[in-house]
């Protein structure tokens, strides 16, 4: 289920899906690979979210395409991944 990313002070263009009571998931289903750069951003878009809500754990959800260093990145910010 999508929620209004306006809730969280975020850009409309932000996907979010509610994953269960107690966690939401940032969508970021392309063909094209996830660098560090996007990971900067979703940290960035997970400390606006937990500014908000603190209790809520944050997961980034995406295809496979994702580099190494931006797994770490997440992981040390704890924001799980989740593939489809």
């Amino acid at each position: 289920m999508e929620i209004d990313p306006r809730i969280y002070q975020l850009s409309i263009r932000t996907k979010l899906i509610q994953l269960s009571d107690t966690r939401i998931g940032i969508s970021m289903v392309r063909k094209s690979r996830i660098i560090q750069k996007d990971a900067f951003k979703i940290i960035d878009t997970a400390k606006t979210i937990r500014q908000i809500d603190p209790q809520l754990e944050i997961s980034l959800v995406c295809t496979h395409n994702i580099c190494s260093k931006s797994i770490l990145l997440l992981q040390n910010n704890a924001i799980d991944i989740a593939y489809v």
